[in-house]
């Protein structure tokens, strides 16, 4: 296996740009934060927060400071509503187990959507190991969810519903005040979570306006360091804690702060909020230039997901019929453009995206859709030169599959 991805490897060499367009899965972090996070790894504040040494002391001032920060940039009331975690995925775990385990004696019952993240739907499948039940509300084509079946789905039974703000994969931007408001004018004891990790730095996004209990964010979705998220969980919710060790400087999520990766998030929310109207016009921007290009020279496309406004400014999810999207991958990453095919969290089970199945996508264009995010970084040269490459790899690809006679 390692020889294989040195030869895979070996074949980049001749690369002479490289465009990074993977943003859904992992990102560059800018040069400007990574020197932020530098000093907290060996010069300042790399003490426990919870010790009375200088160190200690700086340490605990650097993740208040962050608390307060990220606590501004969500529209939470109090820092202690803000809880570090290492990564989108404890996020919603904690969010998800730690609302049901405090609730399952007012009943077991979760509601997510059909497009919910893997990592949402992963948790409340093993959640019913616990008895706990699920029901999954569905989507329209473009990824909009059914209020009406969300209205019916609720009774006495329900404690949790979970519905991202933002849809990863194809960039539906849903309406949560609607969907909070259904929820909380039949129960207002239920708990409402949103994983809102594609909406924060994107949108528009205030947990009071949309009045959920608790929200997950994360860093590297807006170019700051892998390794750390945040949930936000309102002031009054009481959770229980699902993982024990030593107490720090919050109480849901026991161990030592990451300093440097709370710092590095920190800096990449400031980057995304302070000129937070450029950075989502300019990714609109040449979000639409991607996609307009795309459609005009090449056929047989399907555009998965809303256009305009209801859609995240950084998402484009095409589906190219004839042309399997690991394929495609495999093709423009030789020519330095790096994307994702279909949900990146399953791809290597060979399986459809979920999102895709929902929104009533047939097998083979499931298979053909390639996932492409902008980040503010990239350039108007940058777009030109995806442009450039992917008809040539799309029309290989389909050359090679029209010669073998599959379709």
């Amino acid at each position: 296996m390692v020889e294989n991805v040195k030869e895979l490897l070996k074949l980049h060499e001749r690369i002479t740009r490289q465009v990074y367009l993977d943003n859904e899965n992992s990102s560059i972090v800018p040069p400007v934060i990574v020197e932020a996070m530098l000093p907290y790894f060996n010069k300042i504040a790399y003490g426990n927060p919870t010790l009375t040494h200088k160190p200690g002391w700086e340490a605990f001032e650097v993740i208040m400071t962050s608390f307060q920060q990220i606590s501004k940039y969500m529209d939470a009331k109090v820092l202690e509503e803000i809880t570090f975690t290492p990564g989108e995925s404890e996020s919603n775990n904690l969010a998800i187990m730690s609302s049901c385990f405090a609730q399952k004696e007012k009943g077991k019952k979760i509601i997510i959507s059909e497009i919910e993240p893997i990592n949402v739907l992963h948790t409340v499948e093993m959640m019913k190991k616990f008895g706990f039940t699920v029901t999954k509300i569905p989507v329209d084509s473009d990824g909009f969810l059914n209020m009406e079946k969300l209205k019916e789905a609720i009774d006495k039974e329900t404690i949790f519903v979970s519905i991202a703000a933002v849809n990863n994969e194809i960039g539906t931007i849903q309406n949560i005040k609607e969907a909070v408001q259904i929820v909380k004018d039949k129960n207002s004891q239920i708990l409402f979570h949103t994983d809102a990790t594609d909406a924060y730095g994107r949108i528009p996004f205030s947990v009071q306006d949309f009045n959920v209990d608790l929200a997950t964010v994360s860093s590297y979705k807006i170019q700051g360091p892998r390794g750390v998220s945040a949930l936000y969980v309102r002031e009054g919710v009481n959770l229980d804690r699902i993982i024990e060790g030593q107490i720090g400087t919050q109480k849901l999520w026991p161990g030592i702060e990451n300093t440097p990766l709370i710092v590095g998030f920190t800096k990449a929310s400031e980057l995304a909020f302070e000129n937070f109207e450029a950075n989502t016009t300019k990714m609109r921007c040449l979000r639409d230039k991607l996609v307009d290009g795309v459609f005009s020279e090449l056929s047989d496309l399907r555009f998965n997901g809303p256009k305009g406004e209801k859609r995240s400014p950084d998402n484009a999810n095409i589906s190219f019929l004839r042309a399997e999207g690991e394929a495609l991958t495999i093709e423009l990453s030789l020519k330095g453009v790096y994307l994702s095919s279909g949900s990146a969290c399953s791809r290597r089970l060979l399986q459809p995206s979920h999102v895709l199945v929902a929104i009533g996508r047939r097998f083979e264009e499931a298979h053909g859709s390639v996932l492409m995010k902008i980040s503010r970084y990239l350039t108007e040269e940058d777009i030109a030169y995806v442009l450039e490459v992917i008809p040539e790899a799309v029309n290989r690809i389909r050359r090679i599959v029209g010669s073998t006679g599959v379709e």
